[in-house]
């Protein structure tokens, strides 16, 4: 049997299988977890703090946030971080998608999506795609989570500013923004949860001029 490879929302759909409850689990780690939203907290249980391990860095440019750098899963930059989850109150995939795909203002592809196989892969398993499939299926099963959702937005900090990320540059991109981006910038990471720890949190967190802004 071959593991079932991460994928955008997009590219699966499935009949629910209507004889057993679906647990959906969802997971987080930055804005989602302070300011969700009443159409998206309503629909969704309260926060853990023992989901799987990602590769988190600060290494996505927000427009939204006026330029200020925001958390992504980020396979070549990110820290290891033991990340939140919460279970969807829905009872259907696309309607737990959907709820965070219309928080997150983004569309399906934007979203990714992990079907957790009911029994333990045989030892000659192949996991497609990504070397990190296989922790988030044992962590799932251990829960009982049949399928696992999360925001999939992807790094863009050097296609934005056409040089490669790194701490340096990241930091020197932060000092050009205007005022007010700086105040975002320093109010994400500041709010960020205490269990993201990257290099960029630690770099921004040093600089004094970064301190007055979070105030």
């Amino acid at each position: 049997m071959v593991a079932p490879a991460f994928t955008s929302a997009r590219d699966i759909v499935k009949p629910v299988d209507q004889t057993r409850t679906m647990r959906i689990a969802i997971l987080g780690w930055g804005s989602l977890l302070w300011e969700g939203g009443p159409e998206f907290d309503n629909f969704h249980d309260e926060w853990k703090f023992d989901g799987p391990q990602v590769q988190l860095e600060f290494s996505r440019i927000s427009k939204k946030r006026l330029g200020a750098l925001t958390l992504v899963i980020d396979h070549e930059h990110g820290s290891p971080t033991t990340v939140a989850w919460c279970l969807s109150r829905r009872l259907q995939v696309e309607d737990a998608i959907c709820d965070l795909r219309s928080r997150e203002e983004t569309t399906l592809a934007n979203i990714g999506r992990l079907d957790v196989p009911e029994a333990p892969l045989p030892a000659g398993g192949v996991a497609r795609n990504d070397a990190a499939e296989g922790p988030m299926i044992v962590w799932a099963r251990s829960k009982g989570i049949n399928v696992v959702i999360w925001t999939a937005l992807k790094s863009n900090f050097a296609a934005q500013t056409k040089l490669p990320f790194s701490t340096v540059a990241a930091l020197s991109y932060v000092k050009t923004l205007p005022p007010e981006g700086k105040v975002k910038a320093a109010e994400y990471v500041w709010r960020a949860p205490e269990f993201v720890q990257t290099p960029m949190r630690r770099a921004l967190q040093q600089e004094p001029w970064f301190s007055v802004m979070a105030q």
